[in-house]
């Protein structure tokens, strides 16, 4: 079964940055993801969910840094995340900001949910994975409850504030400290869910930058992009599929259409509506994964090939040659990264 959902791209440049501030080479991790550049340049662009699963888990096994999620989260900027910071930052208080990122957060991804809710004399914000699908990846929770608590202490002008208490489902990391002076108050790790917990009091405050006129344009952009995605879910959905049925050989739209539950006739009829056919998405398709790919010198052309769903390695040629106007040799060669030249499988 293919996972269909999706996550805003610019999470990908996030991880991108932070990798290169440690000293990680991305563009391998990058590759290796399933992830091109073309997804990552655009900045209302979306990358399947699986694909970014494997980056995160790629991030943290390439860095050995238990605490990766906490810092890719001092590395999202205010147009990261579309317009979500400036209607969070509009808002009259900080409990209405978060009320916001609720409603909207599957701008960020609809892999999983976040949630607010009053509780007695607290608030508790829950990041909730769906019953089905993959489960998120333990740094991007770690990224995402970090950056409720930037976020707070931003709108609030005070570094110091802190939540009552943050459970992670996630079992306890190497660097237990980094995770305590992070979020300055009690983490529980092992935890049934994954919660920020906040006093009322805390809430209630009035921000200063509060402009109900700005906060209710943001949110219209907002609710203008997400119906945006509903629109191209097809053209996505069957992105997805292709990504994942490319290795075992070139799929045929049949295949595809099984995949995602309806009839040829019925795909044929979704893509034609979005401007597009299953022979483009097809063949764009294999052209930006296999941008992304080459740029892994570990990857051997003959293994891209196989990876692309080609029949040979000649044949790859020959359709690189006709989405560049170079040979895989000669892009690799361009672009500094002269990889291996031994067949792979």
């Amino acid at each position: 079964m293919v996972d269909r959902h999706t996550v805003l791209a610019s999470w990908a440049k996030v991880i991108r940055r932070t990798l290169d501030a440690s000293g990680c080479d991305s563009a391998p991790l990058l590759a290796a993801a399933g992830l091109s550049a073309d997804m990552l340049n655009d900045p209302n662009g979306r990358c399947p969910a699986q694909a970014m699963a494997r980056l995160w888990r790629l991030s943290a096994q390439a860095t050995g840094d238990s605490a990766f999620g906490l810092k890719a989260a001092r590395h999202v900027l205010p147009t990261s995340f579309h317009a979500l910071w400036q209607a969070q930052s509009a808002s009259q208080t900080l409990k209405d900001a978060f009320e916001r990122v609720a409603r909207h957060f599957h701008v960020v991804t609809d892999a999983w949910s976040l949630e607010f809710t009053a509780q007695g004399d607290e608030h508790v914000v829950r990041l909730l994975a769906p019953a089905s699908g993959i489960a998120p990846e333990p740094e991007a929770i770690d990224a995402a409850a970090a950056l409720v608590v930037y976020t707070a202490r931003s709108l609030l002008g005070n570094r110091s504030v802190a939540p009552i208490k943050v459970d992670l489902q996630r079992p306890a990391p190497a660097e237990v400290n980094a995770f305590e002076r992070t979020f300055r108050c009690p983490v529980t790790f092992g935890a049934d869910g994954n919660r920020i917990v906040w006093p009322n009091a805390l809430l209630e405050a009035r921000l200063d930058g509060a402009n109900p006129e700005l906060a209710r344009h943001s949110e219209a952009l907002l609710t203008t992009y997400l119906a945006g995605i509903h629109k191209d879910n097809a053209v996505a959905q069957v992105r997805a599929c292709l990504a994942e049925l490319l290795p075992r050989g070139e799929p045929s739209q049949a295949q595809v259409a099984q995949q995602l539950h309806c009839s040829v006739r019925t795909l044929q009829r979704r893509l034609s509506d979005q401007g597009t056919s299953f022979t483009g998405l097809l063949d764009s398709t294999r052209r930006e994964l296999a941008l992304a790919h080459l740029a892994d010198p570990a990857c051997s052309i003959s293994e891209v090939a196989y990876l692309l769903g080609f029949a040979d390695t000649s044949n790859f040629t020959r359709a690189f040659r006709r989405w560049t106007g170079q040979s895989p040799t000669e892009h690799r060669r361009a672009n500094g990264s002269p990889g291996q030249t031994s067949p792979g499988r």
